[in-house]
C-alpha cells in the first residue's frame, strides 16, 4: 500500500466512509483497509456517524459508505437501508444507550437485581420464582 493510499484512507475514514467503499475507490482489498484502520486506530467506533452535509440533503452511511438521501422536514437518516442499520448496530452493541434499566429487590431471596426492558419483574431468577410460587426449589 502506498503512502498516498494510506493518506486517502485516513481522509475517507474521517469523512465517515466504510471499509467497503474505501476499498472500492482505492482498488485494494477490504481486509487490507480494515487491518490498516485497526492498526492506526481508525476503527468503526471512532468514525463520525453519518451527519447531513452543509446543504442538508445528504449523509454517509457508517456501514457501507453510500450516500444517504435525506427527506426535508424529517429527522436526519444515518443509514442507507434497514439492512445496513441492523448490520451496523449488531456489530456495535457497546454503543447502544440502554435506557430501560430497572432496579428491583427479589420477592423471594430479597437480593437487589437489575433488569432491562421489563418494569414488572418480581424475581431475580427462575429458581426464586418456583420457590416462592410453589413452595420449594426447582428440584423438589
Amino acid at each position: 500500500m502506498t503512502d498516498r493510499q494510506k493518506d486517502r484512507i485516513r481522509q475517507m475514514r474521517a469523512a465517515g466512509y466504510g471499509y467497503m467503499k474505501i476499498a472500492q475507490e482505492l482498488g485494494i482489498s477490504e481486509n487490507t483497509v480494515k487491518s490498516f484502520c485497526r492498526r492506526k486506530g481508525l476503527s468503526a467506533g471512532k468514525i463520525k456517524a453519518a451527519v447531513p452535509s452543509a446543504d442538508g440533503d445528504k449523509g454517509i452511511c457508517p456501514c457501507c459508505g453510500a450516500e444517504v438521501k435525506q427527506n426535508p422536514g424529517r429527522k436526519a437518516k444515518k443509514f442507507c437501508s434497514d439492512k445496513c442499520r441492523n448490520k451496523w448496530w449488531n456489530s456495535h452493541p457497546y454503543q447502544i444507550e440502554r435506557k430501560a434499566r430497572y432496579e428491583f429487590v427479589c420477592a423471594y431471596c430479597k437480593k437487589p437485581f437489575t433488569a432491562y426492558g421489563n418494569a414488572g419483574r418480581k424475581y431475580c431468577c427462575h429458581a426464586c420464582y418456583v420457590a416462592d410460587r410453589f413452595g420449594g426449589g426447582a428440584d423438589e
